[in-house]
């Protein structure tokens, strides 16, 4: 189980971000869920950056809701 998890380095590299826009969205409320294991631990499931990656789908740039 635990090879699915991914740590923030590892999920920001799988997303193409930074590792600070990471942090700074565990910060800021989460729209990428994340799973802290004991006190500092913090790690990502692939299938919640799929699901994250998937509601940023848009056909507009001027569009802000989802398909």
């Amino acid at each position: 189980m635990t090879k699915n998890l991914l740590t923030t380095t590892e999920a920001a590299t799988y997303l193409s971000m930074s590792k600070a826009f990471l942090e700074r969205d565990r910060w800021a409320g989460a729209r990428i869920p994340f799973i802290k294991i004991g006190s500092r631990a913090v790690r990502y499931r692939k299938i919640d950056l799929d699901a994250y990656i998937n509601k940023q789908i848009r056909i507009s740039t001027c569009d802000d809701s989802n398909i």
